[in-house]
């Protein structure tokens, strides 16, 4: 069988034939590898590099090659933070004429760490907690979609810098199934997997001595169960509301954007007596922030990456002379916010050394820029202004973070 190569892309080909195939993965050569850690797989996976983008290429059978090949694009149609695939390679042969298993391709995440990296020094619970609130996003919303996931767990996931929090995305789809929509049984199946494999895993942890102390391996496990059901519940339960409390509905569908998520249907009914109204959101929709900072601005950001920059743009705009809320005769909010793009995010951006901001994207680095304005005009009980706290950020802060923001990968 001839080597074929099936892609998203029709410039990748090119690219991608490039690379030894006549060789198993193990056995590639230093050259056609980049350097960067990985994750626990079941399978042999390496990282390399088709044209400027690094890829990550993934050695298994061709039908379950196939089969997730299908599934991560299906996922990328609907919205689900996860890798992107590239293409898959079959009909590889060795030197000898011996078949070699099929390769999936995926891009390389970039700023994404696996959670063994992240553990590299010993991670505060209170991070962990972070972790599990990402993980828990994730898996209700891979719900929500009706994707049974088969196997979830920290190794699967990867995760990503996103304002003070992370964001995860699911890397391994190999178990998964897509469904129009998932049973209370399926999704029980897959938060009991996600228990058993987080306490599996981080038991791994704490008997190599990569556990802080204080955490409970057992518990951890139990508190993704406890954050899934609390963020289902708040996105899917029937709410009933006095008759005339139309403010009622407008507070829940603000409590679910400030989740992240958007409701983009919902139903309403009246009870036969008047009395009360019944309110179930029937679509909800992640991203809702994402949306309307990429709406107004073009920046394409993590969910609370986007949720803070929106904060600091609608402060920027009510500084405007043209800004007038209502006004027919005032500057459109896409107008000012692209200027906000030119005037402020992209100068305050580029002010930082590009060797400075490791891992960080653009995004990540205004997030910190603000905090750090934030803290030190609260120690100085005055705006110190964000010139101030870029040059302060670059001189104390980032030269101390170095290591630990130098770029890292699934």
């Amino acid at each position: 069988m001839a080597l074929q190569i099936s892609a998203t892309n029709p410039e990748h080909p090119a690219l991608l034939l490039e690379l030894p195939w006549d060789l198993p993965l193990e056995e590639w050569p230093e050259e056609y590898l980049v350097p960067l850690p990985r994750g626990i797989s079941r399978h042999v996976v390496r990282y390399s590099r088709a044209g400027d983008e690094v890829i990550a290429v993934k050695e298994l059978a061709e039908r379950p090659a196939q089969r997730e090949y299908g599934l991560l694009r299906d996922l990328d149609r609907i919205g689900i933070p996860a890798v992107d695939p590239l293409a898959v390679v079959t009909g590889r042969t060795g030197a000898d004429g011996a078949p070699l298993e099929s390769v999936l391709i995926t891009r390389h995440l970039g700023g994404s760490m696996p959670y063994r990296s992240m553990f590299e020094t010993t991670m505060r619970p209170a991070t962990m907690h972070r972790l599990m609130d990402a993980l828990a996003v994730l898996l209700v919303r891979l719900h929500l979609a009706g994707f049974a996931w088969g196997d979830c767990s920290l190794s699967n996931t990867l995760f990503r810098r996103d304002a003070g929090a992370y964001a995860a995305y699911l890397v391994d789809a190999e178990t998964g199934d897509l469904h129009p929509q998932l049973s209370s049984g399926q999704r029980e199946y897959d938060l009991d997997l996600a228990r058993v494999n987080i306490s599996g895993e981080l038991l791994d942890l704490e008997a190599s001595g990569a556990l802080h102390p204080s955490v409970d391996p057992i518990e951890f496990g139990m508190e993704i169960c406890a954050r899934y059901r609390g963020l289902w519940d708040e996105l899917t339960r029937t709410s009933v509301y006095p008759a005339g409390k139309h403010h009622y509905i407008e507070r829940r569908i603000r409590r679910l954007n400030d989740l992240g998520f958007d409701v983009a249907e919902m139903q309403i009914e009246h009870a036969s007596n008047g009395d009360t109204v019944t309110f179930v959101p029937k679509v909800v929709d992640a991203g809702h922030h994402q949306r309307q900072l990429l709406r107004l601005t073009g920046l394409d950001a993590e969910e609370n990456q986007a949720r803070r920059l929106l904060n600091d743009l609608e402060s920027w705009m009510a500084t405007q002379d043209d800004y007038a809320p209502g006004d027919p005769l005032g500057a459109r909010p896409e107008v000012l916010a692209h200027r906000w793009v030119r005037e402020v995010f992209r100068p305050t951006v580029r002010a930082v050394p590009p060797e400075l901001r490791g891992s960080m994207d653009p995004a990540e680095i205004y997030h910190q820029l603000l905090e750090h304005r934030w803290y030190m005009s609260e120690r100085a009980q005055h705006d110190i202004g964000i010139e101030t706290a870029v040059e302060d950020y670059i001189a104390n802060i980032l030269p101390k973070a170095r290591k630990t923001l130098q770029p890292t990968a699934d």
